[in-house]
C-alpha cells in the first residue's frame, strides 16, 4: 500500500500529461481529530476544485433519505464508495479516490479509459499515455459521457491545443 505522498507523486509526476503539469493537483486528507478519521478528496485545476467530495457530505445526504427505503438502497447511499453514483455527481471520499488509484495503477491505460469507475477514467484522460490521436478518437463519443468527464476531457484537449472549452464547460469547470 502506498502512502498519500507516493500516490500524489505518481499521479502528478509519472502519469500526468506534460501539458497539465503545474496546473492539475490532487488532494486527499483524513481528519485525525474525527473519530473515524474520515476525510475528503479533490482534483484541482490552477488551485480551483473541479471535483471534490467527502464522506461527511455523503453521509449527511444519506441521512435525509426516507426511513422506509430498503436496506440495500440505504447502504448504497450511506457507503457510496461501493458504487459509482456518488462520483457521477462529483461526490466521493478519500476511500473512493484510493480505490480508483489502485485500479488505475494496476491496469493498462486502455482498460482505465473504459473502466466503469468514473474516477479511474478521469485519471486516464489526464494521463500522458493518452495522446492527441486517442483524444481525437474519443471526441465522437464525448457527448454521451457524464458531464464531469466531459469537463476533464475539455481541460485536457485545451491543454493539448486541440480545442477550446465552450462557455458551458467553463461555467461548469468553475462552478461553486
Amino acid at each position: 500500500m502506498h502512502t498519500w505522498s507516493k500516490i500524489r507523486s505518481k499521479l502528478e509526476n509519472e502519469y500526468l500529461a506534460d501539458s497539465l503539469k503545474g496546473h492539475i493537483r490532487y488532494f486527499v486528507t483524513s481528519y485525525s481529530k474525527c473519530h473515524d478519521h474520515e476525510g475528503r478528496a479533490a482534483i484541482l485545476l490552477d488551485g480551483k476544485e473541479i471535483i471534490s467530495g467527502s464522506y461527511c457530505e455523503q453521509w449527511s445526504k444519506a441521512s435525509l433519505l426516507p426511513k422506509d427505503e430498503t436496506l440495500e438502497t440505504r447502504l448504497k447511499y450511506e457507503f457510496p464508495y461501493m458504487d459509482n453514483t456518488a462520483i457521477k455527481y462529483g461526490q466521493f471520499d478519500q476511500r473512493c479516490f484510493y480505490s480508483a488509484f489502485y485500479e488505475f495503477d494496476n491496469q493498462s491505460i486502455e482498460k482505465s479509459l473504459n473502466s466503469e469507475n468514473l474516477l479511474v477514467r478521469i485519471f486516464a484522460i489526464l494521463d500522458r499515455r493518452v495522446g492527441k490521436r486517442k483524444l481525437n478518437k474519443l471526441k465522437s463519443g464525448i457527448a454521451s459521457e457524464p458531464e464531469i468527464f466531459q469537463i476533464f476531457y475539455a481541460i485536457r484537449t485545451k491543454a493539448e491545443g486541440l480545442g477550446e472549452m465552450t462557455q458551458d464547460t467553463l461555467r461548469q469547470e468553475y462552478k461553486s
